[in-house]
């Protein structure tokens, strides 16, 4: 682990060039963990969104992070609460890479509970600013950090937004710098999906599966199908298509998978024994 702080001028060599071609291109960039030049130029993903978001938000940030990273894809944010740290612990679950853009000096993690996450970061990843340290964060440090996010990405996907999320920030400088913009639809009659819902219909490409993601990065390899899985029953199977795709209640579950009590709970116990499930609280379940 690289425990010194390392910095980068605008021109020199080890510089993401990706940066420099952006408005406002950062001076100098500070970092720890792994160098910027070891994962540049791999296919990058900027996942953000609400910091509240809901259990449907987490679910499908969730998956869809641990699916990239389980495909070599880079998974880059902010480290904020809510679809920030989900997506940052997805990918390092999946044994992946993350970088996380701060709006301070790397002395100074914000939010602070999140330290121990930014030192998990630092050893498969890299923390990155352009803060330098001793920098505490600031209100227009959030829009400002937004624009290296989506400038250092391939492609941004925003997984949960309301109509006022700062993420919407962050699309707009994706768009200003020609990437993909990308929105998992939700709900119409949620307010915790509305601000997704009009980035598609602004234009926004739609995201219901990894495999349209891979198709922006023009990836061909995808993950395993679950058809390819093992599984001990027919039931176990079902149950778990059905959380990889956002079904993730015991409620929903039972009635989506038609299995009736004993059933579905002998299933969920067996993919939690096998790995594939953990609890996500309030009688919820996400793919491991």
């Amino acid at each position: 682990m690289v425990d010194s702080v390392n910095m980068l001028m605008v021109g020199e060599a080890g510089y993401p060039a990706v940066l420099r071609d952006i408005a406002s291109p950062p001076r100098r960039l500070y970092w720890q963990g792994h160098e910027p030049k070891g994962w540049i130029n791999r296919p990058k993903v900027a996942i953000v969104g609400s910091r509240k978001m809901s259990a449907y938000g987490r679910a499908v940030t969730d998956n869809l992070a641990r699916q990239l990273a389980g495909c070599g894809v880079v998974i880059i944010s902010g480290l904020a609460y809510g679809v920030d740290i989900t997506a940052h612990q997805a990918a390092l679950a999946s044994r992946g890479t993350t970088v996380a853009v701060l709006p301070s000096g790397l002395d100074k993690i914000y939010p602070a509970a999140h330290h121990n996450f930014a030192t998990q970061i630092r050893q498969s990843g890299t923390l990155l600013t352009e803060y330098p340290p001793g920098s505490r964060s600031y209100p227009g440090n959030f829009i400002a950090r937004n624009r290296i996010i989506s400038g250092l990405a391939d492609v941004l996907l925003i997984t949960e937004a309301a109509l006022k999320s700062g993420s919407l920030h962050t699309a707009r400088f994706a768009l200003d710098q020609g990437k993909a913009v990308m929105a998992v639809p939700g709900n119409i009659n949620s307010p915790a999906s509305e601000g997704c819902n009009n980035l598609i219909k602004s234009g926004a490409i739609p995201v219901t599966d990894v495999s349209d993601v891979l198709f922006a990065l023009k990836i061909k390899a995808e993950p395993r199908a679950v058809s390819e899985l093992s599984f001990e029953n027919p039931e176990e199977a079902k149950v778990y298509e059905l959380i990889l795709q956002g079904t993730i209640s015991q409620d929903d579950l039972a009635e989506a998978s038609g299995l009736d009590t004993p059933g579905l709970s002998n299933a969920l116990t067996m993919l939690e024994l096998s790995g594939r499930i953990r609890p996500g609280g309030g009688g919820s379940w996400l793919a491991a």
